[in-house]
């Protein structure tokens, strides 16, 4: 499918952003994880955001994300694996499926942990970030699945159902994929299982390792004040771009990201 703009986090800069470029007229795709895998939605009070203290994390993100629906922004459950621009458009792999864009907002917070010894040695040769993606190739064999949210469960479950044998680890928190030239087994927390693949299921995935060439410092995407990176088209909001960490900041980021977004967009479209 091809929208205006993909806004990649569902959180309050990502609907922040879907709900500025609707309001300019714009299509918009927003792709994140269920909402009640956002780490806002487990705050029991929050208190500093203006005009509404004592509200919870998830009354305020079910009402960003009611706005951003009323909008007639469009939604995706799932997890954006790599982005490549091509001509004048960015298409985004969400899980097994691609969608473009003329900009993008990155929205997705802040990915947390470093990457496990093997990991990126063995990327594509046992190591999956995609189970719906890449289970297929694993099928009949033994594979581990490293999952820190609930919907990786369903993953494991999925690799199971199509006849895998998955060994799934909850919220690891110290592990090691094991391999010369491709996966032979994965220790996790001390336990060692011999596998044949292992798929990494983590809430987000480091900016750099979406968009490659993305400038970044201290962990944080650079961008200016209209929230542009150094890639074209590229926008980021929230606490991807640093702190303070704060839903006000995050809000008044994605505003602005969105509306350049839209702009962006909107430049190609007066040139039809």
């Amino acid at each position: 499918m091809a929208y205006d703009v993909i806004v990649v986090g569902g959180g309050p800069a990502g609907l922040s952003a879907a709900q500025n470029v609707r309001a300019r007229g714009r299509t918009v795709l927003v792709v994140s994880n269920p909402l009640e895998e956002n780490p806002l939605w487990k705050a029991k009070q929050v208190d500093n955001y203006l005009g509404l203290p004592g509200v919870s994390g998830a009354e305020l993100l079910t009402a960003f994300r009611r706005h951003a629906e009323d909008s007639g922004a469009e939604f995706q459950e799932g997890r954006v694996l790599s982005a490549l621009r091509s001509g004048e458009d960015w298409y985004v792999s969400i899980g097994n499926t691609m969608a473009q864009a003329k900009a993008v907002v990155l929205a997705a917070g802040v990915a947390r942990g470093k990457k496990f010894p093997g990991e990126a040695e063995l990327l594509g040769r046992g190591v999956s970030y995609c189970a719906t993606c890449d289970g297929m190739l694993y099928r009949g064999k033994r594979v581990a699945v490293l999952g820190w949210t609930p919907s990786a469960k369903k993953e494991a479950e999925f690799l199971e159902g199509i006849g895998c044998e998955a060994v799934y680890f909850d919220k690891p928190r110290d592990c090691a994929i094991l391999g010369a030239e491709k996966v032979e087994a994965v220790r996790c927390d001390g336990v060692t299982e011999a596998v044949e693949g292992v798929f990494l299921l983590r809430p987000a995935m480091a900016p750099g390792d979406l968009f490659p060439g993305l400038a970044a410092e201290g962990g944080f995407v650079t961008v200016d004040r209209n929230m542009e990176t150094n890639l074209p088209g590229v926008f980021a909001a929230g606490d991807c771009t640093g702190g303070p960490l704060q839903v006000s900041k995050a809000v008044g980021e994605g505003l602005i990201a969105g509306q350049k977004a839209a702009a962006f967009a909107s430049s190609f479209l007066e040139r039809l």
